[in-house]
Order: C-alpha cells, then sequence, then structure tokens
C-alpha cells in the first residue's frame, strides 16, 4: 500500500481542492467520506479512483477489493481531509458521472429550484429514492450536487436514482407534452389541497427556494399548484418535509 504522510504532499493538495465546486468540476471528481458511503460506492459499481486510510484506521479498512486504489494517510490528513466532527478516517475520490442523457418517464419525478441549502437538497434527494422516484431535476440556482453536506445527507442515494442539473422549463415541457402533470407548490388562491389529487403513477413535484418558494415563471407553467393544510400555529413547513410528504401521498 502507498503511503503520504505529509500534508504538504501535491497528492494530498489535490485531494483538498475537491472539498471547493471548483476544484470537482475541474477534476471531474468528488469526495466522500466513511465506511457506509463507501460500501454504497463499491456496491453501486461507482467509478472509485482512490481510497484513502488514516494510519490509525488501517485495521478497519473492509475495501481489500481495491488494495491497488489504496493510499494511507497521516492523521493529520486524515483531519484536513475530514468535514465531520467524528472521522472514521477513509475517503475515497470518486469519478464524477455524466448526467443521464435521455429521461425514463415510467414514475414521478422531483424537481428543484433554487434551493440553496445543502441538507435539504441532500434530504429531498434520500426520501425521493426511499419513494421509489425515477428520477430528480436540479434546477437553476439549486446548491452543488457534490457540496460534502449534500453528499453525507443522500447516504449514498446519488448512486440509485438518477439526478439531471437542468434547466426545468425543459422538463415542464417534456412531461406535460407528454400528458403528465406538473405540480407546483405555492399557497396561493389557485391553489388546491395535496389532500385533494388522486395518487398518481407518473407526475413531477416541484419544490422552491427556502425562503422564496418556486420563480414565479414557473409557478404560471404549472399544471396545478399544491398547498400543505397546516393546523398548528407554525407559520409554514422545511421544503424537505413538505416534499417527502408530497412525495409519499401523490404517488400510486
Amino acid at each position: 500500500m502507498e503511503t503520504i504522510l505529509s500534508a504538504k504532499n501535491e497528492r494530498v493538495k489535490s485531494w483538498k481542492k475537491l472539498q471547493t465546486k471548483k476544484g470537482r468540476e475541474k477534476a471531474g471528481a468528488y469526495l466522500i467520506e466513511g465506511f457506509h458511503l463507501i460500501d454504497e460506492a463499491i456496491k453501486n459499481q461507482a467509478s472509485i479512483l482512490e481510497v484513502m486510510i488514516s494510519e490509525d484506521s488501517k485495521e478497519l479498512a473492509m475495501t481489500s477489493l481495491l488494495e491497488d486504489k489504496q493510499v494511507l494517510i497521516s492523521k493529520e490528513i486524515s483531519k484536513q481531509l475530514s468535514e465531520t466532527e467524528t472521522t472514521q478516517g477513509i475517503f475515497a475520490v470518486i469519478k464524477k458521472n455524466n448526467s443521464p442523457t435521455i429521461p425514463i418517464l415510467e414514475k414521478p419525478y422531483l424537481f428543484l429550484d433554487n434551493v440553496q441549502d445543502p441538507g435539504n437538497l441532500g434530504t429531498m434527494i434520500r426520501t425521493a429514492d426511499a419513494a421509489g422516484f425515477g428520477g430528480v431535476v436540479l434546477g437553476k440556482g439549486t446548491v452543488d450536487l457534490y457540496n460534502n453536506k449534500v453528499i453525507r445527507s443522500m447516504q449514498g442515494s446519488h448512486f440509485h436514482i438518477p439526478i439531471f442539473q437542468e434547466e426545468l422549463t425543459k422538463w415542464f415541457i417534456l412531461f406535460q407534452n407528454a400528458g403528465f402533470p406538473v405540480y407546483g407548490t405555492e399557497l396561493n388562491e389557485l391553489a388546491v389541497s395535496y389532500r385533494d389529487i388522486s395518487p398518481q403513477a407518473i407526475f413531477a413535484v416541484v419544490m422552491g427556494n427556502e425562503g422564496n418558494g418556486m420563480d414565479k415563471e414557473l409557478l404560471e407553467k404549472t399544471t396545478k399548484n399544491l398547498y400543505i393544510p397546516i393546523s398548528g400555529q407554525a407559520e409554514s413547513l422545511n421544503v424537505a418535509v413538505a416534499a417527502g410528504i408530497l412525495m409519499f401521498a401523490l404517488k400510486k
């Protein structure tokens, strides 16, 4: 196994660049951390370029199938690569997947418009995976899919479900021309309760920005706008919680 103990090593510098969006885009790769995510990457045949194991975690490594890609690193390097409070001391560099080119409209889809909180994005993708959705589309202004907090929140769901990063207008047209509804989410005079919508096999639901909601132009193009009735005194729901309710309630 190759060993790197100096934090000034050029390889270490290249790994640290993957902590930034610019670095990830330039390298065409991203960083994952922890046994669970690496196990998911292996099970789903992700393109694993390197596996870095801290010297104090060597005996715990479960990546015997990737011995030719393993690098033993110092505790200091491990701390610099980790973005968690308590690191497991194992990391991997994963090659980015190209976005799928041909969407298959056989299941519902989740559209995300300008969602900026990494935790919310990751949670919604994970929930779409759990609900059996066909894909997720990240529209303009949405946080980077490979942000470290997004990766942790998804818990490997990006290995299971197609994720597109494109303009949502194109997807509205695609669904509506095929005869499938696109549901917006905003409480206004034209909105209806989600309880009034019968579960369906194929549709799209759009979740908007945490503070400002959906883009007004997109709202005008939806099939119908939905809201979730609130019985208590809270003014609103977290966008990821709302998305979970709608995904499970609307899917047939």
